[in-house]
């Protein structure tokens, strides 16, 4: 893929989190901020302090720059740890979340592994894991980078660039992870589902004086 076609590599979370959250942000250009992510994005700051350091012979490298052709995206790494096996340094991608791990945690898997991805098509390695730091437990959570964790990064990546290219905001749908997102007052689920219970109660209503024109109707 060429690169002024590249999207975001953060876009990836946030399509698999919520496809209408990745074309407010992405496409809209809308943000708010809460409780959340302001602790989030101080953690995001301290980590791409643009320092590079070597602890317990590991180099530590934050904010670099990553891309893929294959997954057509470009971004930065939150922290690159580099291992050291004889005169090969292999690297680790870390993202780094400010929370506890989520109910719709793969899609923070989808990330690190995108990351990954980068990784291995601009330094010609093969890499096995990845990690994720979370900010709430002070946790790390060791990633598998087998093979259906990276189709399904593919497959993400696939479904965000055809988001992308409609240019398309997709219409709300309520979720249990809708409380957690910063956007849920713009997007407003309970919205439509207030309008699809009252339509439920409005056929329901019309069945009890025509039974037979109603019983027509697509449920």
């Amino acid at each position: 893929m060429d690169e002024s076609d590249f999207i975001p590599l953060s876009a990836l979370q946030h399509y698999d989190f919520c496809p209408r959250q990745c074309a407010f942000i992405h496409l809209e250009q809308v943000w708010m901020e809460n409780a959340h992510t302001a602790e989030g994005r101080v953690m995001h700051e301290t980590a791409h302090s643009g320092n590079s350091r070597t602890r317990d012979g590991v180099r530590i490298v934050t904010d670099l720059p990553l891309s893929s052709r294959l997954l057509g995206v470009s971004g930065m790494a939150d922290v690159v740890e580099f291992h050291r096996e004889g005169n090969v340094w292999t690297p680790f991608p870390v993202e780094y979340k400010k929370g506890a791990p989520k109910n719709h945690a793969e899609a923070d898997a989808v990330q690190v592994c995108a990351q990954a991805i980068c990784l291995e098509e601009m330094l010609g390695v093969k890499l096995t894991e990845a990690a994720i730091y979370y900010g709430a437990q002070h946790h790390r959570r060791e990633i598998a980078l087998d093979a259906a964790l990276r189709d399904k990064t593919v497959a993400i990546a696939r479904a965000t660039h055809e988001l992308f290219a409609s240019g398309r905001t997709p219409p709300p749908e309520k979720c249990p992870h809708c409380k957690s997102c910063s956007l849920v007052e713009i997007c407003m689920p309970d919205l439509l589902e207030g309008a699809k219970a009252a339509k439920r109660a409005n056929r329901y209503l019309q069945s009890l004086w025509n039974p037979a024109d109603t019983a027509e109707e697509a449920p």
